[in-house]
This record gives structure tokens, C-alpha cells and sequence, in this order.
């Protein structure tokens, strides 16, 4: 009777466990999906914009397109600075206010940022031929698709990459800031392969580190606010791979 009962304790043990981590998977898959979620919005948002900026920012003419009064301003004029640099305040506002914010207004934000994002992408569809810059995102998707994949299913620790990634994070923007006064093709195709293998890993490394962010016993105001920040991360790794991406095999007009 004593080994009935202690057999039959373990297979009630082993039954509770089965379906605590079936609990615990079930959470897990609806917080990467809320990440995912929100960082394919906000690629959505940020094109949307890029295309309506470019149209207002050109117009035909008999001699081809040239820019509007609109594209002057924030192309060529100082308020070109505003634009590119623009992004980067949104993003660290976002990452230094998401803990004292309300979910619903980091999501507000998460999405302002990314609509900011796409004015100053929109520049890329004067640069590149509309093709290319298609053909590219596809790319991008798809290496970005099997990166994080890996990240989500590896059982290998990529907790050691994340100093390396940082240092070629800081060698690139280094970097990107002397080219945009030296105008050096050769520093700029080197930024681009780096760039590459740097976002490339960032990818992979990032899917894991959120992974690893969620918690069971957290609120829905605090998930929600880690899928947001999740998301940001994932949404900078992806349009970060694909300018580098579009540097090295976009076709320019």
C-alpha cells in the first residue's frame, strides 16, 4: 500500500508539474507574440510614413521629380538635423520614462517614435530605386525571421555576446559620424559589412535576453510595458539590418 501511495504521489507530482509548465509556456508564447506584435506595427507605422513623407516631399516635373517646398525643408535645410537626430531623442525618452509611464502611454510613445522614424527614412526612397529598397526588406525579413528563431530556441547561453555586440555597436556610430565628414566610400562599405554581423548577432542576442524578461507573476501593466520595450529593441535591430543591408546591395538612382 506505502509503494501505491508514494507511486501514486509522483505521478501526481510529475502531472503538476506537466501542467505548470504547460501554464508557463502558454504565457511565454503570448508575451513574444505581444513583442512581435508590437514591433511589426511599428515597422508598419514607420513605412506608412516614409512613403507619405517622400510623396509630399516630391513632385513630377517635365524634367523628372524635384522637391516640394515641404522636401526642402527637411532635406535640405537645417531642419534636416531635427529630422535625423529626431529618432534618437524619441528613443532614449522611451527608455529612460517607460518605468514611470503607463502602459498605454509607452505604447502611445513606442508608436510616435516609430512614425518620427519614418520621416527620416523617407530619404532612402530618394537615394534608392523603389526595387531595390523592396527586394532588401524582403532580405531583411527573412534574415531577421531565422535570427531571432534561433535566439528564441537556442539552448546556448548568448549572454557573452552582449559586450562584443556593444563594442561594434560604438565602432559603428564612431565610425558613421567621421564618414559623414571624410565622405569615405571605403569606411562606409566597411560599416556596412560590420554593421551586417554586428545587428545580425544583436538580433539573436536580443530575442533571448527578452525571452528571459518574462516572469510568470508579473502584472499585465508591467508585461505589457516589457513587450513594449521588447519590441523597441527587436524594431531598432531590424531597421538597423536593413539600412546596413541597403547600404551594401540597394540599387541607387
Amino acid at each position: 500500500m506505502s509503494t501505491f501511495d508514494r507511486n501514486s504521489n509522483i505521478r501526481y507530482a510529475a502531472a503538476g508539474a506537466r501542467a505548470e509548465a504547460g501554464v508557463y509556456d502558454e504565457g511565454l508564447r503570448a508575451y513574444m507574440l505581444g513583442v512581435y506584435n508590437y514591433m511589426a506595427i511599428g515597422l508598419a507605422i514607420t513605412g506608412a510614413m516614409a512613403l507619405a513623407t517622400f510623396y509630399m516631399a516630391v513632385e513630377q516635373t517635365a524634367g523628372g521629380m524635384a522637391l516640394t517646398a515641404f522636401g526642402q525643408a527637411i532635406y535640405m535645410s537645417p531642419l534636416k538635423w531635427v529630422v535625423m537626430l529626431a529618432p534618437l531623442a524619441a528613443v532614449f525618452f522611451l527608455s529612460f520614462k517607460i518605468q514611470s509611464m503607463s502602459a498605454s502611454a509607452a505604447q502611445m510613445t513606442f508608436w510616435v517614435y516609430a512614425a518620427i522614424m519614418g520621416v527620416s527614412l523617407s530619404s532612402i526612397f530618394l537615394v534608392f530605386t523603389g526595387e531595390s529598397i523592396t527586394r532588401v526588406f524582403f532580405i531583411t525579413a527573412a534574415s531577421f525571421g531565422a535570427l531571432s528563431l534561433y535566439g528564441y530556441t537556442t539552448k546556448k547561453d548568448l549572454s557573452g555576446w552582449g559586450s562584443f555586440l556593444f563594442m561594434g555597436l560604438i565602432g559603428i556610430i564612431i565610425a558613421s559620424l567621421v564618414n559623414m565628414f571624410i565622405g569615405s566610400s571605403a569606411i562606409q562599405f566597411a560599416v556596412s559589412v560590420i554593421g551586417v554581423l554586428v545587428f545580425a548577432g544583436l538580433t539573436a542576442y536580443d530575442t533571448q535576453q527578452i525571452k528571459e524578461m518574462y516572469f510568470e507573476g508579473d502584472s499585465s501593466e508591467v508585461a505589457a510595458k516589457k513587450s513594449i520595450m521588447g519590441a523597441l529593441r527587436l524594431y531598432l535591430d531590424f531597421i538597423n539590418l536593413f539600412i546596413m543591408l541597403l547600404q551594401l546591395f540597394g540599387n541607387r538612382d
